[in-house]
């Protein structure tokens, strides 16, 4: 029973965060973001909420798998930058869509980016599958990344 609350409470934390991260977005999604113009690659807004679901709950997987490892300084490190990118992750909702600042945004997800890249790597050495369930979580802040620029650049 213990593995499962302990399964249960890794899941629920970076979920929690994209929840409360979504009422951010949810503020400036129809007054402001509404208005940017945006590159002809922008996704259509019903992907969001599916796609960022599921790479939260990859993340809370992902924790587990680490969190369940036997102690050791690799494992004290991948738990340090999953917070910390989990912290960035949170901040830029915020930044993009709560403040409006996309530029601001934009130097915070190159941030992020780098300390998921780093998520990757330390959850990796401590197990492989856990790292490796962070790619598709990379890979969509890597176009997160070119989106927020493009839009900056447009707007």
């Amino acid at each position: 029973m213990k593995k499962v609350i302990t399964f249960l409470v890794c899941l629920a934390i970076p979920l929690a965060v994209g929840g409360i991260s979504g009422f951010a977005t949810s503020t400036g999604l129809d007054s402001w973001y509404s208005t940017l113009n945006k590159p002809s690659f922008n996704p259509p807004g019903w992907l969001f909420a599916p796609v960022w679901t599921t790479l939260y709950a990859l993340m809370g997987i992902g924790l587990y798998i680490i969190y369940t490892s036997p102690k050791s300084e690799e494992r004290n490190n991948a738990l340090r930058i999953f917070s910390i990118q989990l912290a960035l992750n949170f901040i830029w909702s915020f930044l993009f869509f709560y403040f409006e600042k996309p530029g601001l945004a934009l130097i915070e997800i190159v941030m992020m980016w780098v300390s998921i890249l780093m998520m990757f790597f330390y959850f990796r050495k401590v197990n492989t599958i856990a790292g490796n369930i962070q790619i598709p979580y990379l890979l969509w802040v890597s176009f997160a990344s070119v989106l927020n620029a493009s839009i900056w650049w447009l707007n």
